[in-house]
């Protein structure tokens, strides 16, 4: 089988993002190696990762290609998609490619990567990071992941949809799991979403994504929402690198190190 041939090493955090890859691989019960990423240390920006991913974030993944030589990936949608091309030759996760399905299952993956992936996480930073309350900013990017989850959930309502296309799990689903798992963390209340609320439920109780969302350390954002003081104290703690992350992001950029 095409899975005992992968010499993989996931490089990852406990992140929406980072699970995406950890979920994918357990779901097709392909061996992999994980090197934790500590994104607080600001290791994903070392010179050695950089080699990786020069864009210095998680996850990005290494594997020996096909020509027998290393390849690096990066960019959670374009990992999913070669774990699937390369390793999912039975389809459990993606279908035929070329089909109808398989158009419909990237328009689903694209719709994550290119909206509720960014939107929700400037909804994160102005909920919880930034270092003063900017109503603008809260509202614009709150309502645009509340718009966007209203999208899902019309979608899976429709014929009442166990999953995003064919009524089958695929990597599509998978993307969006980890973000609406943590939607609370944005500030959005996925009972208003209740189709989509039964889809993260279904997807929860799959036994690759209860074992996947566990890498490389627990997942335990629900329990954390349901804690104010433990919430606050995660969310003062990880403002704090955050800001001076962007900060030494800005003065590279500009120059000044």
């Amino acid at each position: 089988m095409a899975s005992q041939n992968s010499d993989i090493t996931l490089y990852t955090t406990q992140t929406p993002n980072g699970i995406k890859i950890s979920i994918t691989l357990e779901e097709l019960s392909i061996p992999y190696k994980t090197q934790k990423i500590d994104i607080s240390k600001d290791t994903q920006k070392e010179p050695w990762f950089r080699a990786i991913n020069p864009n210095g974030r998680i996850p990005a993944l290494t594997d020996t290609f096909t020509d027998g030589k290393p390849i690096n990936l990066f960019e959670s949608g374009s990992i999913m998609l070669y774990l699937v091309e390369r390793y999912d030759s039975e389809h459990k996760i993606s279908f035929p490619k070329a089909s109808r399905e398989w158009y419909e299952m990237n328009n689903w993956l694209f719709f994550m990567n290119a909206g509720v992936g960014p939107m929700q996480g400037q909804a994160n930073h102005f909920t919880r990071y930034a270092p003063e309350h900017i109503e603008y900013g809260v509202n614009r990017y709150q309502n645009e992941t509340r718009r966007l989850y209203g999208v899902l959930d019309k979608h899976l309502a429709e014929g009442s949809k166990d999953y995003l296309v064919g009524n089958k799990c695929t990597i599509a689903d998978i993307a969006h799991y980890g973000w609406i798992a943590s939607a609370g963390w944005a500030g959005i209340n996925i009972d208003d979403f209740p189709a989509l609320k039964a889809w993260e439920e279904r997807m929860t109780a799959r036994p690759g994504v209860e074992k996947g969302r566990h890498v490389p350390d627990p997942h335990t954002i629900k329990e954390l929402l349901k804690d104010p003081a433990k919430m606050e104290q995660h969310a003062a703690k990880s403002r704090a690198w955050v800001q001076a992350g962007m900060k030494q992001d800005a003065e590279k950029s500009s120059g000044k190190l």
